[in-house]
């Protein structure tokens, strides 16, 4: 999996393209809005369940599994 600090890039990117704040997305997505924000910034535990309602939720696709590139 790729680490917690691109994922949260990514995920911030994502959300401010969208126009959503922090909040709007963490009830779009059904988790608090301190874990979007401990995603965004890759501090802090999130849970597996978090990480993959809010990429859902923006449209981000996540590959749990390892790639080449990732080995």
């Amino acid at each position: 999996m790729p680490e917690l600090a691109s994922i949260g890039e990514a995920i911030a990117q994502r959300r401010r393209e969208l126009n959503l704040t922090q909040q709007a997305l963490a009830d779009l997505s059904g988790v608090s809005r301190s874990s979007v924000q401990a995603l965004e910034y890759g501090s802090g535990s999130v849970r597996l369940e978090a990480v993959v309602a809010v990429t859902d939720s923006l449209g981000i696709p996540l590959s749990l599994t390892r790639t080449e590139r990732d080995a």
